[in-house]
């Protein structure tokens, strides 16, 4: 049997490569070498950095504790405060049907608001708030707004 013939090229290549094989070696040393002289140089600039500078980092250290404790405080602080519990009689509130927003409006009306300051105060129309009205003195059995008032306190729907 006879052996296959290699290619010049590649019977040359593979006797060089005992040749290139520790220039290699050498270079990834010299490599190696450089990159810890690198960080041996930067952790000294870092140590010089830090001994140069160590007052301007405690301060930096001391100032961001002090933003991180007030944004915590101030988180907590401005938190959305919890909502009020439903005043009134409840009971008499959905007997008469009255809804939410008409129970708002005869709670301006018990402090003595006109429509316009009404409507200011609850973003809407002075029609609307005539509608509100007209339906809870229908709901009510009041003909005027101290008619309204005095059943509604009676019925314990406002204070």
């Amino acid at each position: 049997m006879r052996r296959p013939v290699l290619p010049q090229r590649l019977r040359a290549a593979l006797q060089r490569r005992g040749d290139w094989l520790p220039a290699v070696r050498r270079v990834a040393l010299y490599g190696l070498m450089l990159a810890v002289g690198t960080m041996a140089l930067q952790w000294l600039d870092y140590q010089r950095l830090a001994r140069a500078h160590s007052d301007d980092i405690y301060i930096f250290l001391i100032a961001a504790g002090f933003l991180a404790l007030g944004v915590a405080v101030g988180v907590r602080l401005m938190r959305p405060a919890p909502p009020l519990p439903a005043e009134g009689n409840v009971q008499a509130q959905a007997g008469l049907g009255i809804s939410a927003r008409e129970l708002t409006v005869l709670r301006e009306l018990a402090a003595g608001r006109s429509n316009k300051e009404i409507a200011l105060v609850l973003d809407i129309s002075p029609n609307t708030v005539k509608t509100h009205l007209a339906r809870l003195f229908e709901k009510l059995g009041a003909q005027r707004r101290a008619d309204a008032v005095n059943r509604a306190r009676e019925l314990g729907l406002v204070p």
